[in-house]
C-alpha cells in the first residue's frame, strides 16, 4: 500500500480513528495520490493510505474481508461483484470515464498508426489480462474492429502494460490515455478513433464495512469536488 500522509494529532481521520484506506485503480495512481495530498491538507488531522492495483484483483480482495473504506475501480464490472456482494453502502457514483491509446516508444519508431498496425506480423504488443477493465476494453475494440493479434503478454494492471513499452520489450501497448500522458517523456501515445466504443466509466464508493466511514465518506466527497475534478481533468480523464 502506498501512504500519503501520517496520521494527525491522535490518529483522527474524519473524526473517525486511524487512516482512510482507498483501495483504487492503478490507472488513478498519480491522480489520487495527489488529491489524497490535497485532501490531507484540506483536512488537517486526516491521512488517506491507498492500494493500487488491478479492479479486479482489488474486487477481489475487498469480497474476501481485506480492510479498507473506500473502492475506485476502472469498470462497472469489478464494481458490480463488489456491490453484488453486500460490500458497498450504497450506490456506486460514476466519477470520471477514461479512453484507450496505444502507446509506443517515442517517435513511434514501428510505424504505428492505427489499430489494424497492431495485427503486423512481427509487431510485439502487450495487452491488459481480459479480466482487468483495461484488457476488457482493449478486447471490445479490438472485437468491433475485427483485429486479430496475438499479445507476448497479458499484463494484470494497465501499469505493467505500459512499462513493457518504457522498458522497450514490446513495440506498442493498448493503455489508457491518462497513463500514456503520464508516461509522456518515455512513451508517445497514437489516438484511435475505435477507442470511442469502448469508454470506461470509473465508479466510486464507500463500503460497507469501512473501519472509517466517517473519513470515506468526506473522501468520496472531495473525490468529486471542484478541485479533485480539476486534477484528474488535467491528466486526462473525462467527465461523466
Amino acid at each position: 500500500m502506498a501512504a500519503c500522509g501520517g496520521t494527525g494529532p491522535g490518529g483522527g481521520s474524519g473524526g473517525s480513528g486511524g487512516a482512510v484506506t482507498v483501495f483504487a485503480a492503478a490507472s488513478l495512481t498519480d491522480s489520487f495520490t495527489r488529491i489524497g495530498r490535497d485532501f490531507e491538507a484540506a483536512n488537517p488531522g486526516t491521512a488517506v493510505v491507498f492500494n493500487f492495483a488491478g479492479s479486479s484483483a482489488l474486487a477481489t480482495q475487498i469480497d474476501q474481508g481485506a480492510p479498507a473504506d473506500v473502492f475506485a475501480a476502472a469498470a462497472p464490472t469489478p464494481m458490480d461483484t463488489v456491490t453484488r456482494a453486500g460490500n458497498a453502502d450504497g450506490e456506486p457514483a460514476v466519477f470520471v470515464r477514461n479512453q484507450l491509446v496505444i502507446a509506443v516508444a517515442p517517435g513511434n519508431p514501428a510505424g504505428v498508426r492505427g489499430l489494424a498496425d497492431l495485427a503486423r506480423p512481427g509487431l510485439k504488443v502487450a495487452l491488459c489480462a481480459e479480466q482487468v477493465p483495461c484488457g476488457a476494453a482493449a478486447r471490445r475494440v479490438l472485437d468491433a474492429a475485427s483485429v486479430t493479434l496475438t499479445p507476448v503478454t497479458l499484463e494484470q494492471d494497465v501499469r505493467g502494460a505500459l512499462a513493457k513499452v518504457r522498458l522497450g520489450e514490446v513495440d506498442a501497448a493498448l493503455v489508457y490515455r491518462t497513463d500514456a500522458r503520464a508516461a509522456a517523456a518515455e512513451v508517445a501515445a497514437v489516438e484511435f478513433a475505435e477507442s470511442a466504443g469502448a469508454v470506461n466509466d470509473y465508479l466510486i464508493v464507500v463500503l460497507a464495512d469501512a473501519p472509517h466511514p466517517d473519513g470515506a465518506r468526506a473522501f468520496v466527497a472531495y473525490v468529486r469536488s471542484a478541485p479533485a475534478r480539476a486534477v484528474l481533468a488535467g491528466a486526462g480523464f473525462q467527465s461523466p
